[in-house]
């Protein structure tokens, strides 16, 4: 147990601070509260995260997610490749155009898709692939990249945990058609709650902006079928004062997981891997644990350093996609995400943390040595 002067040091502590309250109240007493000046200046801002691609913003990362699927009208029939080691949202927004994700599977070391496994499950209907930057580690882009222009299939990039990753100097959310990220309170950066989608064909852009707001630009003069998928200007005004404050705070987490890599050294704990070229933003600081991993996270939890599995369930598995797979006669092979299903544990990296927290951790982990 923690000393009585020790606090639990939580997995992520959401930043809402001065600015962010002052954002909010002056946009509420403005009267101007919805997809207004905020929203573009926020879209305008964030667009040098992601070389200057055009940006819209929507209420939520899966929101993003949809929306681009829908505006590079992917639906019926088609299949788009994804990582069953994800958030549901990654495989879910495929759901709801109406086509099929097809899983494949992670690289143990990055957790994010394997690109020789992405071109083993390509057929006649893959329209798309969808790599998910996972924890904040761009996922093999360059690879990626290449198989999807040899079978000339779309890129939509899930980098809602990868604000500001990169791989050999080029940003997540700029390699493909299109890039989803997410601005929920845990995030790196965060907007209360938000999407942004980054794409760069201009009319893609403009069709994503129709779709948001119920197909149309000019009012009651819809173009085209769409949704209210609009982001308020309060959030918009929070994700300005956070997006100011992302790449000190980005700086920080890359630090604390330096600290944290460099000290722990239990045997049967394998810290995170960086590939080489790769700018990982450390969304999550996530090890693997060689043993009893319930028992693991109960000592952590009894010493006061806050932890969590993600994702303890493969998409594949979850009763959405198990039931009608099972029904088809469908299976996947997916070794490694089942084994990183079983073995993670995420443990604190955000910026909040003191070095005495860091301390605390690095101690807490290395006495599982004598659990494991």
């Amino acid at each position: 147990m923690p000393s009585v002067n020790e606090q639990p040091i939580p997995a992520a502590r959401p930043v809402i601070g001065e600015e962010e309250i002052e954002a909010a109240v002056r946009v509420l007493r403005s009267g101007r509260v919805v997809q207004g000046p905020e929203v573009a200046a926020f879209e305008e801002s964030f667009a040098e995260l992601v070389d200057g691609r055009h940006c819209v913003a929507v209420n939520s990362g899966t929101s993003a997610l949809h929306l681009l699927l829908m505006a590079l009208n992917i639906g019926p029939g088609d299949e788009v490749i994804v990582p069953s080691f994800s958030f549901a949202a990654s495989a879910n927004a495929v759901r709801l155009v109406g086509a099929d994700a097809v899983f494949a599977d992670i690289e143990p070391e990055s957790f994010c898709l394997d690109p020789a496994a992405v071109e083993a499950a390509i057929t006649p209907r893959t329209v798309a692939i969808m790599p998910v930057h996972l924890y904040g580690h761009p996922a093999a882009m360059d690879k990626i990249m290449a198989i999807a222009d040899k079978h000339k299939l779309a890129v939509v990039e899930d980098a809602c945990q990868a604000h500001a990753a990169a791989l050999h100097g080029t940003p997540v959310g700029a390699f493909g058609a299109g890039g989803t990220f997410s601005f929920y309170p845990t995030k790196n950066m965060h907007s209360l709650e938000g999407g942004m989608v980054s794409v760069g064909d201009a009319e893609v852009a403009r069709t994503l902006r129709l779709l948001r707001n119920q197909g149309m630009e000019q009012r009651y003069a819809n173009e085209i079928v769409g949704a209210n998928m609009r982001m308020t200007d309060v959030a918009a005004a929070v994700g300005r004062v956070q997006l100011a404050k992302l790449h000190g705070w980005t700086e920080q987490r890359i630090a604390n997981a330096a600290y944290l890599t460099e000290h722990i050294s239990a045997p049967g704990v394998v810290t995170p891997v960086v590939a080489e070229g790769a700018r990982h933003i450390f969304h999550q600081y996530t090890i693997r644990v060689r043993g009893d991993r319930d028992a693991a996270m109960a000592k952590l939890t009894e010493a006061g350093i806050g932890n969590a599995v993600y994702y303890p369930t493969p998409i594949h598995r979850l009763k959405p996609y198990w039931e009608p797979d099972q029904k088809a006669g469908r299976d996947w092979d997916l070794p490694e995400t089942e084994k990183a299903a079983a073995e993670v544990v995420s443990l604190p990296v955000h910026p909040s943390l003191t070095q005495d927290d860091l301390e605390r951790i690095v101690t807490a982990v290395n006495a599982l040595g004598e659990e494991l």
